[in-house]
């Protein structure tokens, strides 16, 4: 059952923010997808590297939509506001994982409870470090993305300092939570209530180091402004 991963009953969609640890994801399924990743070409120094889809729900089963653009105004993003920007599609075999739509399902149990969109952004994600060079998982600061939900799961940390990551209530106000979110945590928030920030990540005992996550958003944050697919 989906709700053993993460636990929605009870949950506060106006206050509340989920934190579990999965245990019955397969990771070293999941890592594998990460090492092919292309880079970013909206960032500078080519230290983090991305894919991005878009899925729409039918009774438990992933239903993917067909290529489209990310986009996010500066209100949200001022970093990369008002830019669209386009990313190559997840692997076709990663989709087809059992392990991988675990995840998705388990966000979508939240979306269902908190937002009216059947509609989800998938983010494939790797922040890459070495000597010298530090990596930047959110180089845009504390932010929202500007959806209802956000889910930031952990596939992998290698080799790597940092990368913690906070909520706020808002961006004066000191932290509510603060945690470096390891392989197999699922963080699940209202992202009309928080604000959201992952430190930066730098090398220890090694040349290169990676923090590799999936990032969830209900709706995907689709150009168009974010057109509704129906329930």
């Amino acid at each position: 059952m989906i709700s053993e991963l993460l636990k929605t009953q009870n949950f506060n969609c106006a206050t509340d923010y989920a934190l579990e640890t999965i245990n019955s994801v397969n990771l070293e399924r999941l890592k594998s997808y990460f090492d092919n990743l292309p880079v970013d070409p909206y960032l500078e120094d080519n230290y983090r590297f991305r894919r991005l889809s878009h899925f729409q729900v039918d009774f438990h089963r992933l239903i993917k939509l067909p290529h489209s653009h990310l986009f996010q105004s500066q209100e949200y993003n001022p970093l990369l506001g008002d830019v669209v920007r386009e990313y190559p599609e997840l692997d076709n075999e990663l989709i087809k994982l059992e392990d991988f739509q675990k995840i998705v399902l388990a966000f979508f149990e939240f979306c269902q409870l908190c937002s009216t969109y059947n509609e989800i952004g998938v983010h494939q994600i790797r922040t890459t470090t070495s000597l010298g060079v530090i990596g930047n998982p959110a180089p845009e600061g504390i932010h929202r993305d500007g959806v209802d939900l956000v889910g930031i799961f952990c596939v992998n940390r290698e080799h790597i300092a940092g990368g913690e990551t906070f909520l706020y209530k808002s961006q004066d106000e000191n932290p509510v939570f603060t945690k470096v979110l390891n392989p197999g945590d699922f963080l699940v928030f209202n992202d009309r209530q928080f604000f959201h920030f992952t430190s930066p990540i730098r090398v220890i005992a090694s040349e290169n180091g990676n923090r590799d996550v999936f990032v969830f958003t209900c709706p995907g944050l689709l150009v168009a402004n974010h057109h509704k697919i129906p329930n």
